[in-house]
């Protein structure tokens, strides 16, 4: 019977989930079985598949999951199976990375495979850092070595005599523990003892620690910052442009690990925003949209639409449950006739125009009072109103306008179901204190959240963010003040809200 698995060795960057490449990315979304290790971002793995099997393989100096040959097999046994299998490492596979040694093994096996190549950190971490590997005016090279070989072993491998001469720069990678060596070997061999270094721990993340000496101070620079592994080393001039180019930590979310908790179908947006400034977002949705099912009572209100006098979209989700409806009903925009629109938030807003809607009314506030308040001067008593929205969605709209003396038909455009359980990286993230914010942008997040987590001590020590009084009543209810409340109730505020958080408590 013929095989039909294949093996791509993915290189997954430095850290920063952003630094994957297009087609690394493709590999994890059709893998069927994905083997990570400790230095790729765990993050990633939410773009596998639903049902593709993780198998982790990572490795810490005093302890390996797997031996380096165990892992070869396990990469053979899965592809034999006739499974995709993503082998998902940190930086490049052929960079210190052993993915040769991987390949080798595939081969002997009759196992097809390829290498997609990744940002390795060693050019990627010093950037971050403000420090290029390369300068026109300082070093034109640069020379990448390992950190591994122990530098006082009888026979080396690595040219002591000739690197300690090289102008240029000198990254060594995975060499923490044996950083004094390191520098007595480049010492004795007659590099300068003023000579710039490095060393930049989990580079590219959050947890981003940089500290700079020279090859006399830094091992007691490094022990009184508690510096330890993973990170690289980096000697050279080039060190000295730090304070001249530093970025990263200059940004507004810099060292902030965000999590997110809104469905995922509109997770994206959100986390695009926090990792633009500088944070780490971490996608955890306690609820998922639902596409509702054409029902009677939605096709009926759809082809009815042109009746009301108004229709009032309460979120993204109601736009797109009720014209996916219309349009499974043969509708156009044209059937909702002179019915005039109400939005509630700017992204609803923007939904109905590129549908080709004209908006009538936005309230200032996205609550439901607020939207009483904008249209009491709009409406006469005894028009019609249609609201499409959720399953889960507050009655007070409903209510206030019926006492206003207004005609209001309710339909459910969308449902929301319940997340049954999180990832447990990210229990042991809030657990640990490493989570530092946790979002709610509605009440049905936070009910949800609480049902998950269970035991709500866990948030003790970590900053609860609401987008609103309606989600910060919630909340209250059960027993949590959130440090941050957004002024606009948008995801827009509530990231702005964040932001003046942390810039405040700098």
């Amino acid at each position: 019977m013929k095989n039909n698995g294949y093996v791509y060795l993915v290189g997954a960057g430095p850290g920063d989930i952003g630094l994957i490449t297009v087609k690394g990315l493709e590999c994890i979304k059709k893998a069927d079985v994905i083997v990570y290790d400790r230095l790729a971002n765990p993050r990633l793995l939410s773009y596998a598949k639903p049902d593709a099997k993780f198998i982790y393989v990572g490795k810490t100096p005093d302890h390996h999951t797997l031996k380096q040959e165990e892992i070869n097999q396990v990469l053979v046994d899965e592809a034999l199976k006739n499974q995709v299998v993503t082998r998902l490492k940190g930086g490049d596979p052929y960079v210190f990375g052993r993915g040769g040694e991987e390949g080798e093994t595939l081969r002997e096996n009759a196992v097809p495979f390829e290498v997609v190549p990744g940002i390795t950190s060693a050019i990627a971490v010093p950037s971050y850092a403000g420090i290029p590997v390369t300068h026109r005016h300082l070093t034109s090279t640069f020379t990448v070595i390992t950190g591994h070989e122990d530098p006082l072993k009888a026979t080396s491998q690595i040219n002591w005599d000739r690197l300690a001469k090289d102008p240029g720069t000198l990254i060594f990678l995975m060499g923490v523990g044996h950083l004094e060596q390191i520098v007595q070997q480049l010492t004795v061999n007659g590099k300068s003892a003023d000579t710039p270094i490095a060393l930049i721990r989990w580079g590219t993340r959050p947890e981003q620690q940089v500290v700079v000496g020279t090859l006399s101070t830094i091992v007691d620079d490094v022990k009184k910052a508690g510096l330890t592994s993973p990170a690289i080393i980096i000697v050279g001039e080039v060190v000295t442009m730090r304070d001249t180019l530093s970025w990263f930590e200059d940004k507004p979310l810099f060292g902030q690990r965000i999590l997110v908790t809104r469905a995922r179908e509109q997770a994206s947006a959100f986390s695009e925003m926090i990792e633009a400034a500088g944070g780490e977002a971490w996608e955890a949705p306690t609820i998922m949209i639902d596409s509702q099912e054409d029902t009677p009572e939605l096709s009926e209100a759809v082809k009815a639409a042109g009746n009301y006098d108004w229709i009032i979209f309460t979120s993204v989700n109601g736009v797109h449950g009720f014209f996916n409806a219309m349009t499974k009903n043969k509708q156009d925009i044209r059937s909702l006739g002179n019915a005039k629109i109400c939005a509630i938030g700017p992204k609803t807003k923007e939904a109905l125009e590129n549908k080709g809607l004209l908006v009538e009314a936005m309230p200032e506030k996205f609550v439901a009072e607020s939207v009483i308040e904008c249209l009491k001067p709009l409406l006469s008593a005894g028009e019609r109103i249609l609201l499409p929205r959720s399953d889960l969605a507050r009655t007070v709209l409903v209510d206030v306008l019926k006492e206003m003396g207004m005609e209001v038909d309710e339909v459910i455009a969308y449902k929301t179901k319940k997340v049954d359980r999180f990832n447990e990286e990210i229990i042991e993230k809030i657990k640990d204190k490493s989570m530092h914010i946790i979002t709610f942008t509605s009440s049905s997040t936070v009910k949800n959240f609480m049902e998950i987590v269970e035991d709500r001590s866990l948030l003790d020590g970590v900053l609860l963010a609401s987008i609103g009084p309606i989600t910060t009543q919630t909340l209250k209810e059960f027993g949590c003040t959130p440090d941050i409340e957004a002024k606009e109730y948008t995801i827009k505020g509530l990231y702005d809200a964040i932001v003046s958080y942390v810039k405040e408590e700098d």
